[in-house]
């Protein structure tokens, strides 16, 4: 499943694709195609993006609310548009650039009052400006849930995602299934602050990466990573190879229905 800073990149490409301007909306597939008839030829007025919920905004119908789910994937291309396939949910087309949109989990019309109920039960996200770190603390301080499984929580903290749940507990030497409650606040504030920092680069990027500077392949002199996810990581996918720090081997274990990756040395109890 994408990672939060995947949908705000979405949401950037789209604005600048095709915000300001008239597009055309079909749904190919068909599912969507009583709203798709009643969006077509208006303008996308803005973008929103919170956690892995992507908004597109029509001033006159309201928000098209996308989530991609496990399955969902989002395309770009320049016009001329080829025939779309049967598999197409929505595609968008204007000028000069086409959207389209396959097997998300949601797509939907949806109006003002129903988005704000979908921003109301979700975490604070880092990626939006102004976000309060302060809610997600309150209910972190207070559980007796394992940090992991909290970072994956959409309702305690949005967009984080399973590597960047396992990178920052990483970076930041701290166990697992530590709970919440045991955490201090110090760390909290350093573990979104970093969220904070890596998942913007994420979004410049559109990849992953979370190695500092003197553990990339070229400052220790070891090969790149070769995996589809992409980017430098410390624990994550890399189960039973050596800790780029300690050495010592990279623990998997599943954790709130997805597997963890931590090293057991540079992460005590």
């Amino acid at each position: 499943m994408p990672e939060g800073h995947t949908i705000h990149r979405l949401a950037e490409e789209h604005l600048a694709r095709f915000g300001g301007h008239a597009v055309r909306v079909t749904s190919p597939q068909g599912k969507f195609s009583d709203s798709a008839a009643l969006l077509d030829g208006q303008v996308l007025h803005t973008v929103d993006a919170h956690g892995k919920h992507l908004f597109l905004g029509f001033a006159d119908s309201g928000w098209v609310h996308i989530h991609l789910g496990l399955f969902g994937k989002l395309g770009f291309g320049t016009t001329p548009a080829p025939p779309p396939t049967e598999t197409v949910r929505l595609r968008l087309v204007n000028h000069a650039h086409y959207a389209d949109l396959r097997g998300p989990t949601t797509c939907a019309l949806i109006t003002d009052p129903e988005k704000r109920a979908i921003h109301e039960r979700l975490g604070p996200d880092p990626l939006r400006n102004g976000d309060d770190p302060d809610r997600a603390w309150r209910r972190v301080s207070r559980s007796r849930t394992t940090i992991a499984a909290l970072l994956m929580d959409q309702k305690v903290i949005a967009g984080v995602g399973n590597v960047y749940r396992a990178e920052v507990l990483f970076r930041h030497g701290i166990d697992p299934y530590r709970a919440g409650k045991d955490l201090t606040r110090a760390q909290w504030d350093a573990i979104w602050a970093d969220l904070v920092a890596l998942m913007r680069e994420g979004v410049r990027n559109n990849r992953i990466d979370t190695v500092r500077p003197e553990h990339t392949p070229e400052a220790m002199g070891r090969p790149p990573r070769v995996d589809d996810h992409g980017g430098e990581v410390y624990v994550y996918r890399r189960a039973h190879l050596p800790c780029h720090i300690c050495g010592g081997e990279i623990r998997t274990a599943g954790l709130a229905a997805r597997n963890l990756f931590w090293c057991p040395a540079c992460q005590k109890p």
